[in-house]
C-alpha cells in the first residue's frame, strides 16, 4: 500500500520521468491487488516472481 503522495512520487516518479515505450513496473511488498499508476504496473514482489518462473519453465 502506497500510504501517500509522497511515497508514491518518490516510487513512480523516476519512471514516469523515462521518455520511452517500454513496459514499467513497481515490485513492492505490499499486498496489491493489481493496478497501475499512470501506466506503470504495480505489482506485489510473489506475483512478479511467479511471473518470471512461470515463462522460464514454458
Amino acid at each position: 500500500m502506497i500510504p501517500d503522495d509522497k511515497v508514491r512520487d518518490r516510487e513512480f516518479g523516476s519512471l514516469l520521468a523515462i521518455p520511452d515505450n517500454h513496459p514499467k513496473k513497481v515490485v513492492t511488498m505490499d499486498p496489491v491487488i493489481g493496478g497501475t499508476y499512470k501506466g506503470i504496473e504495480h505489482v506485489h514482489l510473489e506475483n512478479f516472481l511467479l511471473r518470471i518462473v512461470g515463462k522460464t519453465t514454458n
